[in-house]
């Protein structure tokens, strides 16, 4: 059975009154669910469900996701809805992995929700679009969400632009994981006496992974190489101070977060207000260390920018889009696999790369 935590975050919300709309946040941490009333701006309860939503060969696994979302949102309704009946009004679902990953959520949740919510609209997103709506809202903009990996994304409210979340393989420059393999590989140049060698992030290797010519034997069979990365990330910060070449790696990785904000910021509008850059995730809590860099390489890059505080997180940006679809209200663009409504809108043939999910609208995206 699933282990799952309720908290309330509005004192007094029992029984607050519909019609109600949920935002769901699905990631490698668990699933949280989040109930909301149209006419508030924060949530009357959440749940946290600790189980991760399987993925396999089909994908995010439909099944799994609604074997924990269904009951969680039940005991939201029967806690905070008074027993209503009216159903729910919208539902808006952010899961990492929704744009490559999501064919059997795009295809079996649209039914199944209805079903068994009474649900009338629902929105798909990827957890790049709920981070986009939690830290920046429905404006035009860009945001940065940094952890293990890394993903821009940034709209001028009439397409997406795109920059990076390739994985650590290809990609995610300038994210935890990027940042801690840069450590680790200055660490093992100093075993070695290799130049571009740091004794200090060396020191910090051997304290936490020990022998460093043991460190391929644990890295290497691991599925879970990128948080293994990542988690020497603050090792490299903590070292940064005093340490040349761990400073070296964070304005490394500065500069290539930069570059992505810069590829996906809109140009500014007709009223020439400033492109506003959220920076949300785990990676910008390391501090001074990245965020000092970082500010100056966004001054260089992006000079015309105003770089802000993501006010909310990816739950908050499902339960924003959630509300904006139930008033009629949702400003930002569509797209087959970045933000879907099923049902909503006409279709249009997507271009020779993209897939394009039934009753989706496509709007123009731009990868970079």
């Amino acid at each position: 059975m699933t282990a799952q935590t309720e908290t309330d975050s509005s004192a007094g919300a029992t029984g607050t009154s519909g019609p109600f709309v949920l935002g769901v946040d699905s990631g490698g941490s668990g699933l949280r669910v989040a109930l909301g009333s149209v006419g508030m701006s924060a949530p009357v309860g959440t749940t946290v469900c600790a189980e991760p939503v399987r993925t396999g060969p089909a994908g995010i696994d439909a099944g799994h996701l609604l074997e924990q979302l269904l009951p969680a949102a039940r005991r939201l309704l029967e806690r905070h809805g008074s027993g209503d009946r009216t159903g729910i009004a919208a539902v808006a679902i952010g899961a990492a992995g929704m744009a490559t990953l999501g064919g059997q959520l795009r295809a079996e949740l649209p039914s199944a929700l209805e079903g068994a919510l009474g649900m009338r609209r629902l929105a798909l997103a990827a957890d790049a679009v709920t981070a986009y709506a939690g830290a920046v809202g429905q404006r035009p903009g860009a945001v940065v969400a940094g952890g293990t990996g890394l993903i821009a994304l940034g709209t001028d409210l009439t397409s997406w632009r795109r920059a990076d979340g390739w994985g650590h393989l290809l990609g995610d420059s300038g994210g935890g994981a990027w940042i801690g393999r840069a450590g680790l590989d200055a660490a093992m140049r100093a075993h070695d006496g290799r130049r571009g060698g740091s004794a200090a992030l060396l020191a910090r290797l051997e304290a936490v992974f020990g022998p460093a010519p043991e460190l391929p034997g644990l890295l290497y069979p691991r599925t879970d190489r990128p948080a293994v990365l990542a988690s020497f990330a603050p090792e490299v910060a903590a070292c940064a101070g005093h340490d040349p070449v761990a400073a070296g790696i964070l304005r490394k990785a500065a500069v290539h977060i930069a570059e992505a904000a810069a590829a996906v910021c809109p140009k500014a509008g007709a009223d020439d207000e400033p492109c506003e850059v959220a920076l949300t995730g785990g990676l910008f809590r390391m501090g001074d260390p990245l965020l000092v860099p970082l500010r100056e390489e966004l001054s260089r890059q992006l000079p015309q920018a105003r770089t802000v505080p993501g006010s909310g997180d990816p739950l908050t940006g499902a339960l924003s889009i959630a509300r904006a679809l139930a008033a009629g209200d949702l400003r930002l663009p569509l797209h087959p696999t970045l933000l879907c409504v099923p049902g909503h809108g006409p279709e249009q043939e997507p271009g020779p790369d993209l897939q394009h999910p039934p009753g989706c609208r496509q709007s123009r995206t731009v990868d970079r």
